[in-house]
Order: C-alpha cells, then sequence, then structure tokens
C-alpha cells in the first residue's frame, strides 16, 4: 500500500448529491450574466445568500424570477379583468370611481 501522496490535504469526502439532483431537476438553460453592485448591496446580498446557504448568484436569479412572476400574473389578472363585461347600469362602459362609490345610484 502506497502511503499519502506529499503536498496532498487529507480532506473530507466531497458530498455531490446535491449538486447531481439539481443538475438532473433543472430543466430550464442557464445563462451567466454579469452584474455590477454597489459595496453596501454586495454585502447585503452576500450575507443574505449566506443566511439562506446559497449563493448571490442563486439569491439573485430567485429575486428575478420573483419578480418576473408576479409582472406575470399582474398582466394575467389586468387580462382578465379588462376582457369581463361592464357592471350593470354602466352603459356599456365601466363605472368612473365616482360611480362606484355612489351606492345610491347602484339601487
Amino acid at each position: 500500500m502506497a502511503g499519502p501522496r506529499i503536498g496532498l490535504v487529507n480532506r473530507d469526502p466531497i458530498d455531490t448529491k446535491f449538486v447531481l439532483h439539481y443538475n438532473r431537476v433543472m430543466k430550464a438553460k442557464l445563462r451567466n450574466v454579469t452584474v455590477t453592485l454597489e459595496e453596501d448591496v454586495a454585502r447585503w446580498a452576500r450575507i443574505e445568500a449566506a443566511r439562506n446557504d446559497s449563493s448571490v448568484s442563486r439569491l439573485l436569479g430567485e429575486i428575478l424570477k420573483e419578480r418576473m412572476l408576479d409582472n406575470e400574473a399582474y398582466r394575467k389578472a389586468m387580462r382578465r379583468a379588462l376582457a369581463r363585461k361592464p357592471f350593470p347600469k354602466t352603459a356599456g362602459r365601466y363605472l368612473s370611481r365616482e360611480e362606484v362609490h355612489d351606492r345610491a345610484g347602484l339601487r
């Protein structure tokens, strides 16, 4: 049996289960993006990523994806609202703010 190689550090084996699982589950193609941040923003991002046991890259990706989904949900809701038929007693148009709050006019 050969002795330890000179210059190599005795390390614990690396757990690659998370990486393998992540690569198998992830179907989307990822792109690298360079981002320039102010120092205090970068410091906050590093701390926040560490709190979430994540990287700054993944943290920014999650924040941007959440914002994208929020915008998409808002646009879908707006399209649904505008596609609805107008309220009764409106002569085929949407009510104005004053008409909506005029309770006597809707009776």
